[in-house]
Parts: C-alpha cells; sequence; structure tokens
C-alpha cells in the first residue's frame, strides 16, 4: 500500500453484519473474492460487530503467507462483555446480539488492551497498521495518552505503522500537524459528492508524507448505483431532496461519457496524490468483483472537465487519470 501502487483495500464492516446479517460462507467467499482480486490490504475494528468482523477475517486468512498481506485494526473503543445483552439487538447498525459493550477507552492502558484483545480475536501475532477510532470528543486523551502509547509500540516494533481513522478532517488535522503518524483513513470526507478535505487536511498529508487510506467513498451508498433514487442511504440516513439531485446530475454526466456513477466515485476518491489506498466494503462476493471492475475501468478524461463546466466539482481538484487501470489492488 504505497503511493507508488495505487490500489484497493478491503474494508471489512459488512464482516461484522452491518446492517444486515451475512452468514460465515459469505463472509469468507467475500475475503477470498479480495485475494483473488490481487487485494492485499484489509482494514476491521472491534466496534464492526462487536469483535465478530475481526473474528471472520482472521480466519479468511488462516494459512495465508503472512508476509504477503497487510491488516489494520482500532483501538479507541473496549469491549465489554455484557451478559445481560444476549438477548437485544446491537444499537449500532450491526445485526449482532448486543453481548459486549462498547467503551471508550483513549488511555494508554485501554490502548494496549485493545489491541491484545484484536490480535486475539485475528488469531495474528501482529498487525500491521494500528488506527485511533474516531477520537473525536476525546481529543486531549487520544493526542496525550492514546498517540503515545502507539508511538511506543511502533517504536518497539510491536506495530509498523500507526494513524488515526476519522470523518472529521478537524481531528485528522490536528493529528497529521501535531504528531508522527504514519497514516490517516478518512472516511466520506474526500467524494465525488464532497470534499472538504481539499482544504487544508489533504494538502498537510502531502506536506509531511502522510499517507491517505480513503474510504466511504460510495457515502453510505448513494453514489454506489448508476441510478440515485430515493431512498437510499447517504452519510447513514435518508439522502436530502438536494443531495439526491446533484448525484442523479452527476450520473447523467457520467451517462453521456458511457460511464457510471459509482465508476466515477471509485476513480475521484483514488486521484488525489495524498490518496494511497482506496478502502471498499462489500457484503458479497460479487458486490466486491464488480466494484474491483469499475475501479479497473476508470471514466475518460472528459467526464471530468464536463462535471467541472457543470459546478458539480470544485475546478480545484485534482483529476483522475487512468495510470491506475489494470494495477494490481494493494
Amino acid at each position: 500500500m504505497t503511493r507508488t501502487g495505487l490500489g484497493l483495500g478491503l474494508g471489512c464492516a459488512a464482516l461484522g453484519n452491518l446492517y444486515r446479517a451475512v452468514t460465515d460462507e459469505v463472509a469468507a467467499a467475500t475475503v477470498e473474492a479480495a485475494w483473488t482480486a490481487g487485494i492485499r490490504y484489509f482494514d476491521t475494528a472491534p466496534h464492526y460487530g462487536l469483535g465478530l468482523s475481526e473474528q471472520r477475517l482472521g480466519r479468511a486468512l488462516r494459512g495465508r503467507p503472512r508476509d504477503v498481506y497487510t491488516v489494520s485494526t482500532k483501538v479507541g473503543r473496549l469491549l465489554v462483555p455484557d451478559p445481560a445483552g444476549a438477548g437485544r439487538p446491537d444499537p449500532e447498525g450491526f445485526v449482532v446480539p448486543a453481548t459486549h459493550r462498547r467503551v471508550r477507552d483513549f488511555s494508554r492502558d485501554g490502548v494496549r488492551r485493545s489491541l491484545d484483545q484484536s490480535l486475539e480475536r485475528l488469531g495474528l501475532d501482529r498487525v500491521d497498521l494500528v488506527l485511533l477510532h474516531d477520537p473525536e470528543g476525546h481529543d486531549r486523551a487520544a493526542l496525550d495518552e492514546a498517540y503515545p502509547a502507539l508511538a511506543q509500540l511502533r517504536a518497539a516494533g510491536v506495530v509498523g505503522t500507526i494513524g488515526v481513522g476519522s470523518k472529521d478532517p478537524g481531528i485528522l488535522q490536528r493529528f497529521v500537524t501535531q504528531t508522527d503518524v504514519d497514516t490517516i483513513l478518512l472516511a466520506g470526507r474526500y467524494t465525488l459528492l464532497e470534499q472538504p478535505a481539499l482544504d487544508e487536511l489533504l494538502p498537510a498529508c502531502l506536506d509531511r508524507n502522510v499517507q491517505v487510506i480513503n474510504a466511504g467513498v460510495f457515502n453510505s451508498g448513494l453514489l454506489a448505483v448508476a441510478d440515485p433514487h430515493e431512498g437510499l442511504p447517504y452519510e447513514y440516513g435518508p439522502a436530502s431532496d438536494g443531495v439526491l439531485r446533484r448525484a442523479r446530475a452527476l450520473a447523467g454526466v457520467c451517462t453521456r461519457h458511457g460511464s457510471s456513477l459509482p465508476a466515477a466515485a471509485l476513480a475521484f476518491a483514488g486521484g488525489h496524490p495524498a490518496v494511497a489506498c482506496v478502502l471498499l466494503g462489500a457484503q458479497t462476493p460479487e458486490e466486491l468483483i464488480r466494484n474491483v471492475a469499475l475501479f479497473r475501468c476508470p471514466p475518460p478524461a472528459a467526464l471530468w472537465a464536463d462535471t467541472v463546466a457543470a459546478g458539480l466539482l470544485r475546478p480545484d481538484a485534482p483529476l483522475p487519470s487512468a495510470d491506475h487501470e489494470g494495477e494490481p489492488a494493494c
């Protein structure tokens, strides 16, 4: 996963039954499809299905050469057993029983305990990248306690690289400029629909050589279909009329150029020079295969000029090229 080899990673929230349940077999087949497509980077977190995503990913990777793939997980949410919750559904969007509670913990001890628990669920002796997960609202503890704990783990060689993941460009900016993180995971803030990270965050990443993993590039689903329609989610809720009109206008430009909205969304997400990897989520092997194919067949260059001319894209946004077409995924 480097800037010299732009590619794809698999975001594994769906392996934790995000919004709907998938079987163990479908989860394993999705990871297999990603592997067959050349993807070698897999991102997970304790939050995803109360550990289910980590467990399923670990099983799916078992037996594969450890030195040829990269795994990231996250710290900041400890899972505390809650036997009384076994009969209740998880309240945070994952179709699993609420057998654990998520407890926000950005202390040094919380970081170490979270990582140890993740390694146990994954069945691995190490992870390659550890990210602070959504530290907004816990800025001080994350900067003063969690980050130094991760920096010590990196210095000791326990983890390879460290970083922070969030949908808040402001908190990411603070970590990029005030710490020595290697990576940020940017969720939903540099997409075909919105580019607030373009103002300060992405230039700062380039200046400080911090690599960017771009996630949430379909804005929760609205950009994932060729014909946006009412009822599709945007930012984990229903899309407003204004957002839906803009998505439809973008889709119209794509159609006129023989492309599609999801293909353009994927191409744009990887078009900024700070972006090292575009992270894709998938609930099924078929969805994964479709998205990989779209990524490897980017729209024609003329589409971007027309999008800017129509006022649908900021004119200062770096325009994608077809340089990554056919290249191996990260």
